[in-house]
């Protein structure tokens, strides 16, 4: 009896295992041909759009920074100068946050520039 239970613990793993076969063959012709649909990318064209990529973003977080690095340098001054303080520093660095985002919009065009930018209104230089 065990002969005939081994024989047939056999044919149900060599089934699976055409199965499995078949689906892998099945795999590797469907990434074949979402291959072969895909335009060739050359390796330059890549990394210079990588790198524009982080040109930009290095741009959008300084201009971030500088506002709010200005924004507490004016407010400690005031501080210092009028003897106010926290009050400056609060609140020009809440004034140079602002002003930082509003730079971060204009540079990525999600808000048009203002008027004094290129000196006519409704226009935006690119």
């Amino acid at each position: 009896m065990s002969d005939a239970r081994e024989n047939g613990d056999r044919g149900t793993q060599r089934i699976e295992e055409a199965a499995l076969s078949a689906r892998l063959q099945r795999l590797n012709e469907g990434l074949a041909r979402n291959q072969a649909r895909r335009p060739s990318e050359s390796p330059g064209v890549d990394r210079a759009t990588t790198a524009s990529g982080y040109a930009r973003g290095f741009r959008l977080s300084s201009e971030l920074v500088a506002g709010v690095v200005v924004g507490a340098g004016i407010g400690w001054l005031i501080d210092r100068l009028l003897g106010v303080s926290p009050w400056g520093l609060m609140i020009f660095l809440l004034l140079g946050f602002a002003a930082g985002v509003l730079n971060v919009m204009r540079s990525a065009g999600v808000v048009a520039g203002s008027a004094l930018d290129d000196g006519s209104p409704g226009t935006r230089k690119e």
